[in-house]
Order: C-alpha cells, then sequence, then structure tokens
C-alpha cells in the first residue's frame, strides 16, 4: 500500500514542492523537542539508548500507563531490517526494571530531573511504579515503506495484537518556511476492530482492559463503572460500547476480575453522575481512592467513564488468570482469537454467567 502525500497551496493553486533536505538527526531533534508529533501522551525518556545487543534506539519514550515506547527512524537500513531491528529493540527493553529505566532518565535529563517528576509534571499525577514497563509499543518512522514489510506488520498486529506502527512523513517547502506532514499507517492499535476477511466470527462479548495509574479497581467494583484516559489513543474505543453490551473486564498481568452490562455511552469523567441513596452524585462528592479528575478541562486528556451494572466482581486480589486466557493492551476489542471464546467459556463456568 503506498501512501502519498500530497500539500496545496490554496493562494497558488498548487502542491507544495517537497523538501529532500530533513536531515535524520534533524528529524530525531525535531521528535526530541516536540514528541507531541507522535502522540501528546509520551514522555520521552532518552535518546540514542544503547540495548543490551549493543544496538541504539533513536528514541525512548514513557506513555502515561507507564508502558514504553521505541522510537526507530529508518537509516540506511532495508525496511524489512529496521521492522526486525525494532522487534529486537523491543525484546532487550522489555527485560529493563523500574531502576535502569530511571536510570536512563537521569541521564537524558543530565540529573536535572528525575523519572517520577518528569512524569508527574507530564501528567499531573504520580507515576504507579508497578506498572512500569509491562507493555512495549513500536514505531518506526518513515518516508517509505515496501509492500513486504507493511504485509508483515499488518500480520504482526492483526493476528498477534503486536504493537507496532510505521509514521509516514514528509517535508515540505512554502516560501522560506518548512512544513511537516505526516499520517500512520494504521490506526492505534487500541483502535483495531477484527477485519472483516476474519476467519473466526466475534462471539459478541467485550474485552476491556482496566489499566492502573489514577483509576482504581475498588472504586469501579463499588460504584459502577470502567474507564481510560490520558488521550485519545485510549479512550476512543470506549466509544464501541453500547448500554446493552456485556464486557468482561481484565486488569493486565493480574487477571479477570468482574463482567457487567453497559448501561452509558461514554462519558468526560467530570460530567458523569452516578446514582445513590442520597442522589445522583459526580466523582468529586463520591468516596473514592481514585483520581478521575486529573485534567478536567482538557477533553483530550481527561478521563472517560462508561457506567457499568455488574454481574460478577471479585476483589483484585481474588482476579482469575489461567494458562490459556486472552489478553490484551486495548482498553476495549472485539476479539476473534479462540483464546477469547475458551476464556469467556471458562468464566461463565467459574462465575456461574447465564449465555
Amino acid at each position: 500500500m503506498a501512501i502519498s502525500q500530497i500539500v496545496w497551496s490554496l493562494d497558488e493553486k498548487k502542491p507544495l514542492p517537497l523538501d529532500s533536505l530533513l536531515s535524520e538527526k534533524e528529524l530525531e531533534d525535531l521528535l526530541c523537542d516536540h514528541i507531541e508529533i507522535l502522540n501528546n501522551n509520551w514522555l520521552v525518556i532518552g535518546r540514542q539508548v544503547k540495548t543490551s545487543a549493543g544496538k541504539y534506539i533513536d528514541l525512548l519514550c514513557m506513555d502515561r500507563d507507564g508502558d514504553i515506547v521505541i522510537i526507530e527512524l529508518k537509516k540506511d537500513l532495508t525496511p524489512r531490517e529496521v521492522t526486525a531491528q525494532v522487534i529486537d529493540y523491543a525484546s532487550c527493553v522489555s527485560e529493563l526494571k523500574l531502576e535502569e529505566i530511571a536510570e536512563q532518565y537521569l541521564q537524558y535529563s543530565q540529573d536535572k530531573q528525575t523519572l517520577n517528576q518528569a512524569y508527574e509534571s507530564k501528567f499531573g499525577s504520580k507515576l504507579d511504579e508497578d506498572a512500569v514497563n509491562k507493555t512495549v509499543k513500536m514505531v518506526i518512522v518513515a518516508t517509505k515503506m515496501d509492500d513486504s514489510t507493511e504485509r508483515i506488520i499488518t500480520y504482526l498486529r492483526d493476528t498477534y495484537q503486536v504493537d507496532i506502527n510505521i509514521l509516514f512523513f514528509s517535508v515540505f517547502q512554502h516560501n522560506s518556511e518548512r512544513l511537516i506532514s505526516h499520517v500512520w499507517f494504521q490506526n492505534d492499535q487500541e483502535t483495531q476492530l477484527p477485519s472483516a476477511c476474519s476467519v473466526r466470527k466475534w462471539n459478541h462479548e467485550y474485552y476491556v482492559s482496566f489499566g492502573s495509574g489514577e483509576r482504581k479497581w475498588s472504586d469501579a467494583q463499588k460504584v459502577g463503572f470502567i474507564s481510560a484516559g490520558g488521550g485519545s489513543w485510549y479512550t476512543n474505543t470506549l466509544k464501541m460500547l453500547s448500554p446493552g453490551d456485556r464486557v468482561w473486564v481484565n486488569i493486565p498481568h493480574t487477571g479477570y476480575v468482574g463482567v457487567g452490562i453497559v448501561e452509558s455511552e461514554s462519558q468526560i469523567a467530570s460530567r458523569v453522575r452516578f446514582m445513590t441513596d442520597e442522589g445522583e452524585k459526580g466523582f468529586s462528592q463520591l468516596q473514592v481512592d481514585g483520581d478521575y479528575l486529573y485534567s478536567p478541562d482538557d477533553e483530550e486528556r481527561a478521563e472517560y467513564v462508561v457506567k457499568v451494572k455488574w454481574l460478577k466482581t471479585v476483589p483484585e486480589k481474588s482476579a482469575v488468570k489461567e494458562l490459556g486466557f486472552f489478553g490484551n493492551q486495548n482498553s476495549v476489542c472485539r476479539p476473534t482469537d479462540s483464546k477469547w471464546d475458551f476464556t469467556i467459556e471458562r468464566l461463565k463456568a467459574l462465575w456461574k454467567i447465564d449465555s
């Protein structure tokens, strides 16, 4: 699939010429200083980071959930070599301990700021150290890719839910200015739906990943909701849910903790109201342990909530996790994997849930 980017001048009624003079160092400088070009909810924690294999990662980032993001610029390697290389980097980074990541950020900030300080400054909340580096995301930045590479990446994403993506960019000249344009190869992994040509059919049961951070499962269990936040990367898939849908909630790396029926569409946390014995109340009036109003006035970064009537819940310490269970980092998805069918049938039996 060839992706061609053109920018037209409405005044001059012609496309702007491409500028091929942007060096890889200049692009790396640009992304390092303005990571929001890729994602506003990523924090740069390292540049030219040496891996245990002796290779160097162009940029290393952390997202709001504490997951690590590898950003690799296509250099003189073939596209397929870049893909293999970034996967190799991910295998190295996945083994990093929290103290190693913290030390890496200290080096990057030249001892001016700790990772905890940078995270709190960026996201307005404290870093959940237990949630750090549970998942590794991979991004390749390139001007183009060959068909073979795109097939490989599509296969990894669609079949194994590997969080790898390509950002295509072009630089245009407009008078004395240079403009950069970019487009993602595919939607964020969290917004991917099963392919229409998938061999297996979706069983109409929704998977929900209940992430850590500001939100607490004990709150969701008591009040009746699921939530996600920190940017559209996390919140868009909540819009897939409608009243009447059934959701099965998994806490990544912990296990399944509940199943329920959706009662409302996605709402920003500052606006949602829950019915209590004392009438309707918002989060500011509820006794909850989590922080759901960390960015109440920023609709892009805010927490979003879907109200749920629970059919069955268990405390986090009693989460159900068995060999062969389906797991994914998506906030919400419609799995077609055979593991999903097995997971649902097993949980129905354990929790005595009717079909």
